[in-house]
């Protein structure tokens, strides 16, 4: 899956002298890429972590990239490719390279009509199934959590839900995201208004402890919920979720080609329990990637199950 990779004592990128330290670099004000240094590093990104970038998107990769690049005292994107590759510290600059590629603007109770269903449908429907099997026990898989608000607003929606059920049940709640920095902030648990500006003040008011100007999650919320990193790429990464009976995944397949979409749906088919449920973003579809879910149609909300 990753580009073998040469020995360390064996790369110094260009700006590294013979005791480790960088020396200044004359890179150009206005740091182009040039089409071969864009297949480059788009085909190494799509290796990596499975997110493919179009080739009219070129100027999304230079304009994120180019800020990086200047404060590794790289001279060229050629030399930041060579750095991903072979440089000492090429795992953590991974890490960042993914976030500036990826888009991580989200919000508690984002798409309402779709939580909608999956309060007053889906999630009633999971629990009957789960009452009538004699074992009150619900895993939910929030795969691409970003900074936590949906793992959250699932928690709350139990919550809402379950009301003095839920002590009964054993609830886990795996939150996975690709990029450690998020999920150090969906750890840390505090959002400011603009994050909660879809969400009920009634709600606000009892699942949140207000300081300043911001807002923490209390902690009977952060108990239901599991974060961790994955990289949806890596199959046995995967592997390891525990059986789910609801998984959400919104807005992170938009990020994929089709080859790329199929393995991650299918992964999401597999990790299902019989008569689970997926929901994706609203501008998101499974249309020519999968055939293998049932479609249940509700209002604006398209949700898919696994039958068999």
């Amino acid at each position: 899956m990753r580009p073998p990779l040469t020995p360390a004592a064996a790369f110094r990128s260009p700006t590294q002298t013979a005791d480790n330290t960088r020396a200044a670099s004359p890179f150009r004000k206005d740091l182009q890429i040039s089409d071969e240094e864009f297949l480059q590093l788009r085909d190494f990104i799509y290796q990596q972590c499975g997110i493919f970038i179009a080739e009219n998107r070129k100027y999304l990769v230079e304009n994120r990239l180019s800020n990086r690049i200047k404060e590794l005292n790289l001279k060229s994107y050629s030399d930041y490719y060579n750095f991903l590759r072979f440089d000492g510290s090429r795992r953590t600059e991974l890490t960042k390279l993914f976030e500036v590629v990826t888009t991580n603007e989200t919000s508690f109770f984002r798409n309402p009509p779709q939580l909608e269903v999956f309060q007053k449908s889906v999630l009633p429907d999971i629990l009957d199934q789960c009452r009538k099997a004699g074992r009150k026990k619900l895993r939910i898989w929030s795969a691409g959590c970003s900074t936590g608000e949906e793992p959250y607003t699932l928690a709350i929606i139990l919550c809402e839900v379950l009301k003095s059920e839920l002590s009964s049940w054993d609830i886990k709640i795996t939150a996975n995201d690709l990029s450690e920095a998020v999920l150090a902030a969906a750890r840390r648990g505090v959002y400011n208004d603009y994050a909660l500006r879809t969400t009920p003040k009634e709600i606000v008011d009892a699942y949140f402890i207000k300081e300043d100007t911001q807002y923490r999650v209390k902690p009977e919320l952060k108990s239901l919920i599991s974060f961790g990193p994955i990289n949806l790429n890596d199959r046995e990464q995967l592997k390891r979720v525990e059986k789910s009976q609801i998984v959400f995944c919104r807005n992170v397949i938009i990020y994929f080609d089709d080859e790329m979409k199929r393995k991650v749906i299918n992964a999401f088919y597999d990790n299902l329990e019989i008569n689970g449920a997926l929901l994706i973003g609203h501008s998101e579809s499974l249309h020519n990637i999968s055939r293998a879910f049932q479609l249940e149609h509700h209002k604006g909300t398209i949700v898919y199950r696994k039958m068999s």
